[in-house]
């Protein structure tokens, strides 16, 4: 068994959130049992939009806000174990169904 890092990512546009928020997170949530039944889930969480960088030095430097300038973040992941690719893959394509979103697959060292 492999482990995969499936991640969302979502429009950084505040205003994008669609009206429809509450039946897609029931939609993740259904997953994520799913995933959980199947023995599939080893951890998932969910992030907030803002982040903050720190940078060592003699006295670190914070800055507000996600270290690229992207029109995009990462809304949130789940860390799952499938036999292979082809098994993360369908994992992906039930959580891209699940959020209405494109999901990046990778394989994710323990």
């Amino acid at each position: 068994m492999t482990n995969y890092l499936l991640s969302m990512y979502y429009p950084m546009d505040p205003g994008a959130v669609p009206d429809n928020i509450d039946e897609i997170m029931a939609r993740v949530g259904a997953l994520t049992d799913r995933m959980r039944t199947e023995k599939a889930l080893v951890w998932t969480g969910g992030m907030e939009p803002t982040a903050r960088v720190v940078t060592a030095g003699e006295t670190p430097l914070v800055t507000e806000g996600p270290y690229l300038e992207t029109r995009e973040a990462m809304g949130g992941f789940w860390i799952i174990r499938a036999d292979g690719d082809e098994a993360a893959n369908d994992w992906a394509a039930q959580a891209s169904e699940a959020t209405g979103l494109p999901i990046e697959v990778r394989t994710f060292q323990m």
